[in-house]
């Protein structure tokens, strides 16, 4: 008798299980439903929603994506730049090899290139090939000669740190060859390419400290509008959740269609910004690199398979902003629905 009560007992509890999973599965079902048709009903509310949300949403793409560019190109500056000393005309190869070798010796020093006077005017040829005028006024030989004698032989140095220059400053201050054979009318080149990093690096600050200053304000906008548009769909459909509240309905079912229907704005407003920030960034494009800024780091992204990754990121970003929002509200109105019941007992 008591191995078919225990059988009878777990055949009510498997019947039960599969009637909770059935119930749970409808209720989602429902819920998800409902959203779509509250997201459609509130068209002009959710346009208005949408909007504001992918504009939070580009300013988030644009910041991300400038700061990246601008710090990228500074890096590759930092990587091209080096800096010149110029010495005097008609210094030997021999002089400029032994000053080579004694800058080679700091550990910050990555490069020497030596060039003589004869090598910099067969640059400055190379240079002007275009210039037929000129090609012609330098075909002389005592033109030649003149022109050599007037161009100073040069030694590049490329460094690890650009920052740190004390090395290279203490060997050119004290060192005797140096001091002997340097132009003194045309000083080593420390500062001329550095202000230009330092330049772009202020303005990949600016770029993000500005973005991020404008997403946290369209952010903020982003959220009070959802809320709102979702207190007004609450109050415009009070009357349904009354009669939710009197067939037995709990609040995460309530709840649930106002989620959806937040994060149904959400994830459109990620599709578009995504959108208009790819397609954007392909039309300047071409235009940045004409200014030779660096756009690779971005290009390695968006050109890969890692550009799915950051649509789904950018559409997650605008659930969750949606998830937020529509649940400060649908907070708010339960609490206050719950202590108005309190007081009318």
């Amino acid at each position: 008798m008591s191995d078919s009560k225990a059988k009878s007992t777990k055949q009510n509890l498997k019947t039960m299980s599969k009637t909770s999973k059935a119930h749970k599965l409808r209720s989602t079902s429902r819920i998800f439903k409902y959203g779509a048709i509250g997201f459609a009903r509130n068209v002009w509310l959710s346009i208005a929603s949408t909007l504001v949300m992918t504009i939070t949403l580009v300013i988030l793409f644009v910041t991300i994506i400038a700061s990246a560019i601008l710090s990228s190109t500074a890096d590759t500056m930092r990587e091209k730049i080096d800096i010149t000393i110029y010495f005097k005309p008609g210094t030997s190869i021999t002089a400029l090899g032994e000053m080579a070798s004694v800058m080679s010796g700091d550990e910050n020093v990555k490069s020497v290139e030596v060039s003589t006077s004869e090598e910099e005017y067969d640059k400055f040829l190379a240079d002007n090939t275009d210039d037929q005028a000129l090609m012609s006024a330098l075909d002389d030989s005592a033109m030649r000669e003149l022109m050599i004698s007037t161009m100073q032989a040069t030694m590049r140095i490329k460094l690890y740190d650009i920052d740190d220059l004390s090395g290279i400053e203490n060997i050119v201050d004290n060192n005797r060859i140096f001091i002997t054979t340097m132009d003194q009318n045309k000083p080593p080149t420390y500062d001329v390419n550095r202000a230009e990093i330092e330049t772009i690096t202020s303005w990949a600050n600016i770029a993000r400290n500005g973005g991020i200053i404008l997403s946290i304000i369209f952010l903020a906008i982003s959220i009070l509008v959802i809320f709102n548009t979702i207190r007004m769909a609450i109050f415009s459909r009070r009357e349904e959740i009354y009669m939710m509240k009197l067939v037995g309905a709990d609040n995460s079912f309530i709840r649930g269609p106002f989620l959806i229907e937040a994060q149904i704005c959400g994830a459109i407003s990620g599709i578009i910004a995504s959108t208009i920030g790819y397609f954007g960034f392909h039309a300047l494009a071409p235009h940045l690199k004409n200014y030779g800024i660096n756009i690779s780091a971005i290009t390695d992204v968006l050109e890969t398979s890692w550009l799915v990754v950051v649509f789904l990121v950018i559409i997650a970003i605008g659930i969750l902003i949606g998830t937020v929002s529509s649940s400060l509200a649908i907070h708010k109105y339960l609490r206050g629905n719950k202590k108005r019941h309190k007081h009318k007992k």
